[in-house]
């Protein structure tokens, strides 16, 4: 007799098509599996897998992770085991428990894992209710992953946290393992080079008046949340235009650099742009339509850079000053020095929200046709 659940229509989602790898930076980083699910009332599931963790750094954790996506917008169940860490280095079997209903169609479940060091997984199972409200184990493919890694993709199993959405985070390599906790092999991610950044306390520095530091601690965060945005942005997208009226998002990366260049130069030697510096700044500063049309196809990095060299010189000239030189008020304006600064913050704020809505707005890159005759 066929066993049968009431979940109408229960099977895995294999990607089984070549796809597009887009690689991307971050300090985390995650695989999925996926499964449709249908019921006519509220079930349990369970997600179960052995993990462990070798690092040397505080802040290093992995976790197993699940989500059940509804049949419209937004989610259901989520946990990701933020609240609970693992961070042991030796295996030990973890679970994470929750329910679907009438509005759901996945369960999404995977593992993921957060800055430098050796992350190992093995043995993933999944367990659902059935009517008589027994956890079910359900198969899935390749959960003790003894189908060994292909280049850097675990098999049927995908990168990211969606089902095929086919991403690389490049400080990461996932390989296979003899060192598991079942059968013959495991897989263990591997990251490398990231820096850790406490983006969620503001707060003073070691050798810096009080305010100064505080101040750099928020000029950072912001900073961070802009390049967080940006930084695995396309040339397409950074170069997209809305409208007529709008600004691309490269231009807009210009100009934040080329505002706080000028507030170095005001606060920092009283001045404004000379005529060399307005040829390089001038424009970007301005984002009128010289702005729309000079500004373009760079990528990320290109943006970052700039930025980042900008930033360097303003945290270098900010930790030569005391609390006190925040307070003076510029010979030219009822301004002081303090709420010039604070204006950059809050310009580079205001400019972020501009570039999260350009961004949601971005349509997809049209394809290219390869196989359309060359003509002559």
């Amino acid at each position: 007799m066929k066993k049968t659940f009431l979940l109408i229509g229960l099977f895995i989602q294999i990607a089984l098509h070549a796809q597009d790898v887009k690689v991307i930076s971050s300090s985390w980083t995650s695989f999925t599996q996926s499964i449709n699910i249908e019921t006519k009332k509220e079930k349990k599931f369970k997600i179960e897998a052995a993990v462990k963790v070798v690092s040397d750094e505080d802040y290093a954790w992995a976790g197993l992770w699940a989500r059940v996506d509804n049949k419209k917008e937004g989610y259901g169940f989520f946990d990701n085991m933020a609240d609970r860490p693992i961070k042991s280095n030796s295996w030990q079997t973890y679970t994470v428990e929750g329910t679907f209903d009438e509005h759901s169609k996945s369960i999404n479940f995977g593992g993921l894992c957060l800055y430098n060091g050796k992350f190992y997984f093995d043995d993933f199972k999944l367990f659902i209710e059935n009517d008589k409200g027994v956890l079910e184990p359900v198969k899935i493919s390749n959960g003790n992953f003894e189908k060994k890694i292909e280049n850097g993709t675990i098999p049927r199993w995908s990168n990211g946290v969606s089902q095929g959405q086919g991403i690389k985070v490049k400080e990461y390599e996932i390989t296979t393992t003899e060192d598991k906790a079942e059968g013959k092999y495991a897989i263990v991610i591997e990251g490398k080079g990231i820096i850790y950044k406490d983006s969620y306390k503001i707060k003073p520095m070691e050798n810096v008046s009080p305010q100064i530091g505080t101040l750099i601690s928020m000029l950072e965060n912001l900073k961070d949340r802009v390049e967080n945005q940006v930084k695995n942005m396309s040339q397409y997208e950074l170069d997209y235009l809305h409208d007529e009226k709008a600004n691309r998002i490269g231009s807009l990366i210009m100009h934040l650099a080329a505002a706080e260049k000028y507030y170095q130069l005001y606060t920092f030697e009283n001045r404004g742009f000379n005529e060399e510096e307005k040829k390089i700044w001038q424009t970007a500063l301005d984002l009128d339509q010289g702005g729309r049309d000079e500004i373009r196809n760079h990528d990320a990095q290109y943006y970052l850079n700039i930025f980042n060299e900008v930033r360097a010189k303003t945290i270098e000239e900010l930790k030569k000053r005391d609390d006190a030189w925040l307070m003076e008020v510029h010979k030219d304006s009822d301004m002081n020095n303090f709420f010039g600064w604070f204006h950059v913050m809050e310009h580079q704020s205001s400019h972020l929200g501009q570039i999260l809505f350009l961004k949601k707005r971005i349509p997809p890159e049209p394809e290219v046709n390869l196989e359309q005759p060359i003509k002559n």
